[in-house]
C-alpha cells in the first residue's frame, strides 16, 4: 500500500516509521526544509514541497496512493490537503489530524476526511480510560460522528458478568469488536463469556452510547 503523509514533523515521521515496519510504501511531504530529515526515516520517499498546492501533489503522484494522512500541526493545512486528496485525486482513504478541538466539526466528508483523529481528545480519552471502571470512554470518531470507537471496563458487579456474548441483546448499530483480558486480545465469539475487569471495545453509533453504557453499568 502506498501512503502519502503531509507533514514531516515528529508525528508524521512516527507514522511513517510504523507503516514502513508493516511493509508499506511511504512518501513524506513538507515545505519546511528543516523538517526534511531523511536520516531519521531513510526508507521513506521525501518531497520538499507545499502539500496545499496542486503542482506539488502532482509531483507526489497522489493518484497512486491508497491512503493520504494529513498530519501537520496546522488544521487549515490538514483540511486543504484532505479536500484535494479526495476531490482532485480520488484517494480512497484520507486520515486527518485535528490539533484544536474547536475545529473538530470541520473534519468530515465535506472536506474529504474519512477518519479524523483529534490529538487532544485522544489524550483525554486515554487518561479517562486509565482511571475509569464502568464508564464509557470515547476513543475515536469515524465518518462525521456517525460511529465511534468506545471502551468500557466491566465493573465487578455488572449484570452482564458471566453472561455469554451471544446471549446479550446489544443496542442497535453497536458491535463488540474486541475483549482485552489479562494482556490478551480476544476476538469475541457468541460463546465467549464476559468477565469482570474485561476491557470491552465497541464500534457504536453515537446515539446508542447512552443505552450501551446503561446496559454495561453496575447494578
Amino acid at each position: 500500500m502506498r501512503v502519502a503523509i503531509a507533514g514531516a514533523g515528529a508525528v508524521g515521521r512516527s507514522i511513517a516509521q510504523e507503516l514502513l515496519e508493516n511493509g508499506h510504501e511511504v512518501l513524506l511531504i513538507d515545505k519546511d526544509p528543516r523538517a526534511i530529515k531523511v536520516e531519521v526515516v531513510p526508507r521513506a520517499e521525501w518531497l520538499l514541497a507545499d502539500a496545499c498546492e496542486i503542482a506539488s501533489l502532482d509531483d507526489a503522484a497522489l493518484e497512486r496512493c491508497q491512503v493520504v494522512v494529513a498530519s501537520s500541526g496546522d488544521d487549515k493545512v490538514n483540511l486543504v490537503v484532505s479536500l484535494l486528496a479526495k476531490t482532485e485525486y480520488g484517494v480512497p482513504r484520507v486520515v486527518a489530524r485535528i490539533n484544536h478541538p474547536k475545529n473538530e466539526w470541520l473534519f468530515n466528508e465535506s472536506w474529504g476526511v474519512d477518519v479524523a483523529v483529534s490529538t487532544p481528545r485522544l489524550l483525554s480519552a486515554l487518561v479517562e480510560e486509565a482511571v475509569s471502571v464502568g464508564d464509557l470512554v470515547r476513543l475515536m470518531t469515524f465518518r462525521q460522528g456517525e460511529a465511534n470507537l468506545v471502551e468500557l471496563t466491566l465493573p465487578e458487579d455488572a449484570p452482564l458478568g458471566g453472561q455469554r456474548v451471544g446471549s446479550v441483546t446489544w443496542p442497535t448499530d453497536t458491535a463488540l469488536v474486541a475483549i482485552l483480558r489479562e494482556g490478551r486480545v480476544l476476538v469475541p465469539t457468541p460463546d465467549d463469556t464476559l468477565e469482570a475487569g474485561d476491557e470491552l471495545l465497541f464500534v457504536a453509533n453515537q446515539d446508542m452510547e447512552d443505552e450501551l453504557a446503561e446496559l454495561l453499568s453496575a447494578r
